[in-house]
């Protein structure tokens, strides 16, 4: 098939979303049978959740580029539970090292319907976990992770749902699905 091609792919934990890494490590390059495709923006290797692949290169900028503001939707789960303060916080911007967040959509949701983790998120009995919905319009470095690290309540995992209009739905991980868009 010629012309734009998008592909959607949920990303395991501790894949790369890299073409290429360490000696040993796993890419999406080793997992992902399509040539051509580049992923437009990353996941860090303890994240899981969509990563969109294309061959277009002014796609892929509009996707990670903050200028155009592209929404992500992430479903986070953080030691403890969150307070409205917190969630406050995190909503109105975070002071990291590298400069203030955005604001973000923030809200506390219910365990969703996620597949299991290999291994499993280690979690303290004396301490509950809480879920996070949060939606950045800019994607820096571990940013989810520093922003709740930051109102301490350190993320446990970090899926990402969506990227603009794309969504991660009914692909377990390592699936793909080719979506068919007009060039």
């Amino acid at each position: 098939m010629k012309g734009r091609r998008v592909v959607l792919w949920n990303k395991p934990y501790r894949v790369l979303s890299e073409r290429a890494g360490a000696p040993g490590q796993v890419t999406v390059a080793d997992l992902m049978p399509i040539p051509g495709l580049d992923p437009a923006g990353r996941l860090d290797l303890d994240s899981e959740g969509l990563v969109v692949l294309t061959n277009d290169g002014a796609l892929q900028h509009r996707i990670i580029h903050p200028r155009y503001k592209m929404a992500k939707l992430y479903w986070v789960q953080v030691e403890g539970s969150p307070s409205r303060e917190a969630i406050a916080r995190l909503a109105g911007g975070i002071e990291l090292k590298d400069g203030r967040t955005r604001p973000a959509g923030v809200r506390r949701i219910e365990p969703p319907p996620v597949w299991p983790r290999v291994p499993p998120v280690q979690e303290r009995r004396d301490l509950p976990s809480g879920w996070l919905e949060i939606t950045l319009t800019e994607g820096r470095k571990r940013q989810i992770r520093r922003m709740t690290a930051a109102v301490g309540h350190p993320t446990l995992r970090l899926i990402r749902v969506a990227v603009g209009p794309w969504r991660v739905d009914g692909l377990t991980p390592g699936e793909w699905r080719e979506e068919f868009t007009a060039t």
